[in-house]
């Protein structure tokens, strides 16, 4: 699979770095000279310094045979530009950053796949560290509608409880047990009891996060 990214800073890099780490083809295209030769020296990947607005230097990247392009700078006006003129390359995704939220129905107007906002993402997940202390937020699934929590289990009507008196449900489903003392993970049967100490990781329904946590924690 071939990707384009748009951006050398943080963001960009760091996605580049993972993207050739699992095995995909990147190109880079970064238009400051200082981060076109730091994205050089880490990236085993074709790096262009340009400006990712400019025709010429998308075809240079063979923008055709793009099957995702990536617009990550920090300049969202950048971003959406870039967006539009791949867009008529056809690739099978064009994902976009933005630093603005109330910037997201613009590119949603005009056809770009997906926004993600690392600034939002930060910010949220300080949030549940503030909010949530107990929990380990692993993974955010799907569109952002389920989680994959890991979890202490401290309700004392938890305590004592077999899996399968608990798990599943329509809301939650018990993954994985980690037992103290080691923590190794187990994988839940129906008649595992569930223990003071224990760790369970549990896939939950946004929505009902706050509901099914005071199942196992105090």
């Amino acid at each position: 699979m071939y990707v384009i990214i748009m951006g050398g800073g943080r963001v960009g890099l760091n996605l580049a770095s993972s993207l050739i780490k699992a095995g995909f083809d990147v190109t880079l295209i970064e238009k400051d000279p200082k981060l076109c030769n730091n994205a050089a020296s880490e990236l085993d990947a074709l790096v262009i310094c340009g400006n990712g607005t400019d025709i010429k230097i998308l075809e240079e990247a063979n923008v055709g045979d793009a099957d995702a392009f990536v617009a990550g700078t920090g300049n969202d006006e950048a971003n959406l530009l870039a967006c539009i003129l791949v867009k008529g390359y056809n690739p099978k995704k064009i994902i976009a950053r933005i630093s603005d939220p109330s910037h997201a129905d613009a590119f949603k107007k005009v056809g770009i796949d997906a926004t993600v906002s690392p600034e939002l993402s930060a910010a949220s997940y300080l949030e549940k560290l503030i909010i949530r202390p107990k929990i380990a937020d692993m993974i955010i699934l799907g569109r952002g509608n389920a989680e994959l929590l890991d979890i202490p289990i401290e309700n004392k009507k938890a305590i004592g409880k077999k899996i399968s008196d608990l798990s599943p449900t329509k809301d939650y489903i018990i993954c994985a047990v980690y037992k103290s003392p080691d923590y190794e993970i187990l994988m839940p049967e129906s008649n595992m009891i569930l223990e003071d100490g224990d760790r369970i990781s549990i896939l939950i329904k946004t929505q009902h996060i706050k509901e099914v946590v005071k199942i196992f924690l105090k």
